[in-house]
């Protein structure tokens, strides 16, 4: 039987209490896990892809109930993906949920009055009927990196890695390596960590035996172990990933992937539109 998950609208309250567990503040991960662990989400349920993937439903899900808990000016985020609570989203928690949900729908509808916006629901049917969601610049990026042969994507992690402060990266890709495709060194001040890393084309969820075997292959290798993505990991294997009693394994996602080669200006190009106003009020005193 296929796992179930929740209409969107379901996840507003979720959401909103899992930042007020967290501290009022919260990264992605963190919300998605603690909205997960609220409304009682199984692991399977969260790896159930939108249409073919790459983004499971739940994430998709929970990326919308922030933006639309933001645009009902409950929460806010900064530009390194840090989601808060606002004023106003703190004390809409003693708010009955189905006040919360109308509240963060009026805000939408007036949004959509003033301007045409995608409603989650066609974005979604039409992800999953033809094929042809509205992706943003993060879907179209994962795309390409989907198309790139194995070795071409080896290549790629090799040149993020050295534009991010690596050196001495190598790439191996040895079969029968437990995974490993290649090795670094991360120098942070005066102190250098042996880093290997495994980089996954992957279109749906990486499970915790990969971060097993991962692990498996490195430890007495290196200090540190890097796994990149274009998926996204399971629950358990980001559980697994920080595990009590065994080597730390950092992991990075498909969405993670996207944001570092936007902040290397890998294959990205963001435009910066500059905006021009005359203040009158300056030459007053002329």
């Amino acid at each position: 039987m296929k796992a179930i998950v929740p209409p969107f609208a379901e996840f507003f309250v979720p959401v909103l209490r899992a930042l007020d567990a967290l501290g009022g503040s919260a990264s992605i991960e963190e919300i998605d896990d603690k909205t997960a662990a609220l409304m009682n989400i199984s692991d399977a349920a969260r790896a159930v892809l939108v249409g073919d993937g790459p983004r499971s439903r739940f994430d998709y899900r929970c990326a919308w109930a922030r933006s639309w808990l933001k645009n009902a000016g409950l929460t806010n985020n900064s530009e390194r993906g840090v989601w808060a609570l606002t004023a106003e989203g703190r004390a809409s928690l003693s708010l009955a949920p189905d006040e919360i949900v109308r509240r963060v729908r009026r805000a939408d509808a007036a949004l959509r009055k003033a301007k045409v916006i995608a409603t989650p629901e066609r974005v979604e049917a039409e992800a999953e009927a033809a094929d042809i969601a509205l992706k943003d610049w993060r879907e179209q990026l994962l795309d390409i990196l989907l198309a790139l042969d194995p070795a071409a994507f080896e290549r790629l992690c090799q040149r993020l890695l050295r534009e991010a402060g690596f050196i001495k990266v190598e790439v191996t890709g040895r079969s029968g390596d437990g995974g490993i495709d290649g090795t670094g060194v991360l120098r942070v001040n005066l102190l250098s960590f042996h880093v290997l890393f495994q980089s996954k084309r992957w279109k749906g969820s990486v499970g915790a035996g990969v971060v097993r075997d991962f692990r498996g292959a490195m430890v007495g290798r290196a200090d540190k172990g890097l796994i990149i993505t274009t998926g996204t990991f399971t629950a358990d294997a980001r559980r697994e990933a920080v595990r009590d009693g065994a080597p730390a394994i950092d992991l990075i996602d498909g969405d993670g992937l996207c944001d570092l080669l936007k902040e290397q200006k890998i294959g990205v190009l963001v435009k910066m539109v500059e905006e021009v106003t005359v203040d009158e009020a300056a030459f007053a005193g002329f």
